[in-house]
């Protein structure tokens, strides 16, 4: 069971999610409040994954979501907003959010991007992806350093880093690698650590500008088999 909780000043958004997600197979919406009860409210309930508003009266959206990340143990938080060209957008992915949502997303998707979240995956309303590849996020990475970047990782860590660029979840790289998942969580960390990012979707537009994503993935794999067979050799 995915226990999620939203975290919105506007009650009908709340009463809407939660009506939504609980009629949803696998999904319980453990509570739902206002921006001021966020942190204190996972602390107690300890939620797997955090909807919550970008913009609230009483509180940033932004400040939440620095307070969550610090958690020992923090939850997946993905933004929520109405609008598709939010300025908050970079701030929020670099903040190490999940995803982006609007608000009006489609009922019957919701509780598919819910899943995607708690399984690790990016997720991005299609508006907010557009601003984001249009170079919305990133203005401090271009090409070159890119490469730089990604020069840094192992053939295996480019093929973990290419599949999340896909919007695979970890068990779902783990099986196109033959991995287990606790040996992709393990890779994905290093990727985020080599490439300092904090989120999936930071990580992909690093792999888009290195040209990685230009690469047949069955090439980066057979790489990736390659590095572990030299490495048993030694």
């Amino acid at each position: 069971m995915i226990r999620v909780l939203v975290v919105d000043d506007e009650a009908l958004i709340r009463r809407g999610f939660t009506h939504i997600l609980n009629a949803a197979d696998g999904i319980e919406v453990v509570g739902a409040v206002p921006g001021g009860r966020a942190v204190r409210t996972v602390r107690e309930l300890r939620p797997d994954v955090v909807l919550l508003d970008i913009r609230m009266p009483d509180v940033d959206g932004l400040t939440v979501l620095a307070e969550l990340r610090r958690l020992q143990e923090p939850p997946v938080v993905a933004m929520l907003t109405t609008f598709d060209t939010d300025e908050y957008v970079a701030s929020a992915l670099r903040s190490g959010a999940a995803g982006f949502l609007l608000k009006d997303t489609d009922p019957e998707h919701l509780p598919h991007l819910v899943r995607t979240l708690a399984e690790g995956g990016p997720v991005l309303s299609s508006k907010v992806a557009r601003t984001v590849v249009n170079g919305y996020l990133d203005t401090d990475v271009r090409e070159p350093s890119a490469v730089r970047l990604t020069d840094r990782l192992t053939e295996r860590e480019r093929a973990v880093l290419v599949l999340m660029a896909e919007g695979l979840a970890n068990n779902d790289i783990g099986d196109r690698l033959h991995l287990s998942t606790g040996t992709v969580k393990g890779h994905v960390s290093a990727v985020f650590g080599k490439l300092r990012v904090g989120s999936r979707v930071q990580a992909a537009l690093i792999a888009e500008r290195a040209g990685l994503l230009g690469r047949p993935q069955d090439e980066a794999e057979n790489a990736a088999e390659g590095e572990v067979e030299r490495k048993g050799a030694g």
